[in-house]
C-alpha cells in the first residue's frame, strides 16, 4: 500500500472530494489508540502464523515491522501522511512500507469493522484501571475526613431547608457508598462488559479462513471471544455501560460540588477549602472561590450527554456495522478525559478542605431541628403520631413568633399547644442525632460501624 492509496481504493475510479475526506477522516481522535491497535495486530498476525495461513517468514517480518511501528509512535517519529483515515491505515501503512509484501498480508482474515471494535475495547480496558485507583483514593479522603468528625454535628437539609442534625461522618459516608456502587459499576464493565473479543467477525458475517479466534482472544486478555459476528461489529454496549458509568459518577460528583459550594459560603461557613482548589477574581481581591467544586458539579452535565449521545447514534442503526459509529470515539474518548481529570480534583478538595465544628453546630442550634424528636416521643407515650406531629407544629410556631428555641418553652405554651403535663425529652442536637438508632442511622455507635463497613469494603477492592 503506497502512501497516498487508500485501503478501499480499488473500487474507485478517483480519490474523495477535500470536503468528505476532512468529515471521513478520524485519525484526529483516534490516534490515540495507536497502542492497542498494534497489541491487536501482533495478536492477529501470530494467530494467522500458527494457523498456517500465513508463513512464519512473512510473521517474522510483519512482527518486526510492527515492533518498529511502536517504537516510532511511542517517540513521536512516526511520520503520518495525508491519506491516513485512522490509526489503523496509519499502522497499516507503515507496516506495508516497512515489510514489504508481508506487510500488505496483515489484513487477512481482518477488517476494519472487528479491528476498530477490538481497539476500542482494549483502549477502554487500559482506560479504566486508573479511575479505579481515583475513585479509591477519594473514597479515602473521605473516610478520613468521617474520621475526623464522628462527633462533629451538621445539619441534614430537606428541601435546602434545615431538617434533622446529622453527624458530618454519616453525610460524607453517604458520597462514600455513592462511590461503591460506581466502582461495582466500573468493575462490571471491565469484568462482563469487557469479557468478548471481537476480532475475527470480520466485516459483519465472519471470516473465511480457518481462523483460532480463542487464541486471539486470550492474547489479547479477553475472556472469549464475541459469540455472534453481527453482534460484534454492530453493537456498543461496552461503551455504553461504561459511558452509564460516568454518567452517574459524574452526578455524585455533581451533588458534591454543590454542598461545597454552599458550605463554604460566608452564609454558611460549614468549610474552608484550601487555596490550592480555589481561585480568585480578576476585579475583587476579597474573593475565594470555589471553582474546583463548581466544575465538578459543571462537569456531569458532559458526562450525561456523552452517555445520551452514544446511545442515540447507536439507537437508529441498522444492523451491522455503519459509519455512525465512528462518532462512538468522540463521546468515549470524552467521557474518559473528563473522569480523569474529575477524579484527582475532587479528591484532593476533600482531603484538603477544613469543616467547621463551631459553625455547623450553631446551625443545629438555631432552628428546630429536634421537633420529630419531640413527636416521637409523644408517639411512645402513645399519641397517634399525626396527633403528635400537629401538636408540635403548633408549639414550633409559637417559639418561632417569639424567637426561642424548643428548649426554653414554658408550660403555658405547652399546654396552648395541647401538650400540658408533658415532660419533654433532650432537644439538643446531640441527643437528636443519638436518637437515631437504627441501622444506617447517624448514631455514634451506627455511624462507627458505617465507618467499619466502609474500611472494609475498601480493603475489597
Amino acid at each position: 500500500m503506497s502512501g497516498g492509496a487508500r485501503l478501499w481504493g480499488g473500487r474507485f475510479s478517483g480519490g474523495p472530494a477535500e470536503a468528505f475526506d476532512a468529515l471521513n477522516a478520524s485519525l484526529a481522535v483516534d490516534r490515540r489508540m495507536w497502542a492497542q491497535d498494534v497489541a491487536g495486530s501482533v495478536a492477529h498476525v501470530e494467530m494467522l502464523g500458527a494457523c498456517g495461513i500465513l508463513p512464519a517468514d512473512d510473521v517474522k517480518a510483519v512482527h518486526r515491522a510492527l515492533n518498529q511501528v511502536h517504537e516510532e509512535l511511542a517517540t513521536g517519529a512516526f511520520a503520518f501522511q495525508p491519506s491516513d483515515e485512522d490509526i489503523h491505515t496509519a499502522v497499516e501503512r507503515r507496516v506495508t512500507e516497512i515489510a514489504g509484501d508481508a506487510g500488505a498480508r496483515i489484513h487477512t482474515a481482518r477488517s476494519r469493522n472487528d479491528q476498530v471494535a477490538t481497539d476500542v475495547l482494549l483502549y477502554l480496558r487500559d482506560a479504566i484501571a486508573g479511575q479505579t485507583a481515583g475513585i479509591k483514593r477519594l473514597v479515602e479522603a473521605l473516610i478520613a475526613q468521617a474520621e475526623a468528625h464522628v462527633d462533629t454535628l451538621v445539619p441534614g437539609y430537606t428541601h435546602l431547608q434545615r431538617a434533622q442534625p446529622v453527624r458530618l461522618a454519616h453525610h460524607l459516608l453517604a458520597y462514600v457508598w455513592m462511590l461503591s456502587r460506581d466502582r461495582r459499576r466500573l468493575a462490571s464493565v471491565r469484568e462482563d462488559s469487557l469479557a468478548e473479543c471481537p476480532l475475527g467477525s470480520g466485516a459483519l458475517s465472519g471470516v473465511g479462513f480457518p481462523v483460532d479466534r480463542e487464541m486471539t482472544a486470550r492474547a489479547l486478555g479477553f475472556a472469549r471471544p464475541a459469540p455472534n459476528s453481527l453482534d460484534a461489529v454492530g453493537s456498543r454496549d461496552a461503551l455504553a455501560d461504561y459511558l452509564h458509568f460516568a454518567a452517574t459518577l459524574g452526578v455524585h460528583l455533581s451533588r458534591m460540588g454543590e454542598e461545597l459550594v454552599v458550605w463554604s459560603s460566608e452564609e454558611f461557613g460549614f468549610v474552608r477549602l484550601s487555596d490550592a482548589f480555589t481561585s480568585g477574581s480578576s476585579m475583587l481581591p476579597q474573593k475565594k472561590n470555589p471553582d474546583a467544586a463548581e466544575l465538578a458539579r459543571a462537569k456531569s452535565a458532559r458526562l450525561v450527554a456523552d452517555y445520551a449521545g452514544l446511545q442515540n447514534v447507536v439507537s437508529k442503526l441498522p444492523l451491522a456495522y455503519n459509519k455512525d459509529l465512528q462518532e462512538d470515539k468522540h463521546y468515549l474518548f470524552d467521557a474518559v478525559d473528563t473522569v480523569d481529570l474529575l477524579l484527582p480534583a475532587v479528591g484532593g478538595m476533600v482531603m484538603t478542605a477544613e469543616f467547621r465544628a463551631d459553625r455547623m453546630l450553631a446551625a443545629c442550634e438555631a432552628g428546630y431541628l429536634a421537633a420529630t424528636d419531640l413527636a416521637d416521643h409523644l408517639v411512645k407515650l402513645g399519641w397517634p403520631f399525626r396527633r403528635a406531629h400537629e401538636a408540635v407544629g403548633r408549639l414550633v410556631r409559637s417559639c418561632s413568633e417569639r424567637g426561642v428555641g424548643l428548649g426554653e418553652v414554658s408550660a403555658a405554651e405547652l399546654a396552648a399547644a395541647g401538650l400540658a403535663g408533658i415532660d419533654p425529652p433532650p432537644v439538643t442536637p446531640e441527643a437528636s442525632a443519638e436518637n437515631k438508632v437504627a441501622i444506617g442511622g447517624t448514631s455514634r455507635a451506627r455511624v462507627l460501624e458505617q465507618l467499619d463497613e466502609a474500611r472494609r469494603e475498601l480493603d475489597r477492592w
